[in-house]
């Protein structure tokens, strides 16, 4: 008797899964086709600016004690990278 009520539902899951599924595969195929996975080493560098360098940590969340009493330090208590060009 529950059963039969259980039914559509587990068709509608089903076919749910199917769209997403077939969603994902449209999507990759879009980023492959455009050339959104080109040259992935660049991308990763375009996040930092002169500022602040590849490799060396500039901030920190949470914000250590001093950032928050309105002072902006880095997070490793060292001198920002413009005082170091200085």
């Amino acid at each position: 008797m529950g059963g039969r009520h259980l039914k559509p539902i587990v068709f509608m899951i089903i076919a749910l899964l199917v769209m997403f599924g077939l969603s994902a595969v449209w999507g990759l195929a879009w980023a492959v086709r455009t050339g959104q996975f080109r040259n992935l080493g660049a991308a990763a560098r375009s996040i930092f600016d002169e500022d602040e360098p590849i490799g060396r940590v500039t901030d920190a969340f949470p914000p250590a004690p001093a950032e928050t009493a309105g002072s902006r330090s880095t997070a490793g208590g060292g001198a920002s990278a413009r005082e170091e060009r200085s």
